[in-house]
């Protein structure tokens, strides 16, 4: 029986960034050194199948840090903590590793450089998400308001109207609302100071601008990742603004909703920035267990970004 032909279009690139893979061998890392139990407050980063894995390696994932006996390494997950964390991880005399993303701690900079340049602070961000509270617990309470939509930014208002005004980003936010709710604030406060440096991230870009590439060439398409990574959930909301007629997000290849998909002939296929290859690879191997299947990938950038390890975990001998 002859099965049917399906075109899969890779998005290129896709999955880890240099932040989530340096988060996850910081974890790996830290099991070599000093054995496990290695404890981590909060997911590493926001996918089951990694954190899964690090858990049968010996990570025990937690909420907080009274979860946590005194004797054994914990570490900070890639989102970043508010100051509060390491200064609660200090009081306990706890040895602590921080994995937050460079990218992350470059924003935590930001915001301590406008508190002391006397700039009261909009953070453009999604309430709730880790990433966001621990840019806002960088200062103290009251001292960064989050702005979460466009008419947020229309109807925000300075507490100190004698101050200079400026905003920060969270790193995985939407690039084209984020460029709506900038233009809001620009509009209204011409003054307001912009990051030295684009606050969301490389990663975040590129995956984003795949995915618009890959809209116009397929009409259904597939984003791997988890519901709660927020870097997952704006590929989906990027390719159904981009017009592709059908879009899920799945978690692995179980998730995959065949019947939607039944009737399309080319299929886009990418990842979240915490999403491994080896999950593109399984969903990959399922369609063509179903299918005739050729696959391409879609070249949009190449990246080549890697952050240092931190020093108490650098192997012998590396640079």
């Amino acid at each position: 029986m002859n099965k049917e032909k399906r075109t899969l279009l890779l998005a290129a690139p896709r999955g880890f960034c240099a932040g989530v893979d340096r988060a996850i061998q910081i974890v790996e890392r830290a099991l070599e050194k000093y054995g496990a139990p290695v404890y981590v407050r909060h997911e590493i980063v926001h996918n089951r199948f990694v954190v899964e894995n690090l858990e049968k390696k010996g990570a025990v994932f937690v909420d907080e840090l009274k979860d946590i006996p005194k004797d054994v390494p914990v570490i900070f997950s890639a989102h970043g903590v508010a100051k509060s964390v390491p200064t609660e991880a200090e009081n306990r005399k706890m040895f602590y590793i921080d994995a937050t993303c460079p990218l992350v701690s470059k924003v935590h900079r930001e915001a301590e450089r406008h508190e002391r340049d006397n700039n009261e602070i909009i953070l453009i961000g999604h309430r709730g998400h880790p990433e966001v509270i621990g840019t806002m617990g960088q200062l103290a309470e009251g001292q960064i308001t989050l702005v979460e939509t466009a008419e947020e930014a229309r109807a925000f208002t300075p507490n100190q109207p004698g101050k200079g005004l400026a905003y920060l980003t969270q790193t995985t936010l939407s690039v084209d609302e984020t460029r709506e709710i900038v233009g809001i604030l620009k509009e209204r406060f011409p003054a307001i100071e912009s990051p030295r440096k684009e606050d969301i991230c490389y990663a975040t870009t590129n995956r984003q601008a795949a995915v618009k590439i890959l809209a116009e060439r397929c009409e259904g398409l597939l984003v791997i990742g988890a519901p709660n990574s927020s870097n997952s959930m704006r590929l989906v909301e990027v390719a159904e603004r981009s017009g592709c007629a059908e879009v899920a997000m799945v978690q692995r290849a179980s998730d995959i909703p065949w019947e939607r998909f039944k009737n399309i002939g080319t299929i886009g296929i990418t990842a979240g920035a915490s999403a491994p290859e080896t999950l593109v690879e399984e969903v990959v191997d399922a369609f063509s267990r179903r299918y005739d299947v050729s696959v391409e990938e879609i070249v949009t950038n190449q990246e080549q970004v890697v952050f240092k390890m931190p020093k108490i975990l650098e192997r012998e001998g590396a640079a």
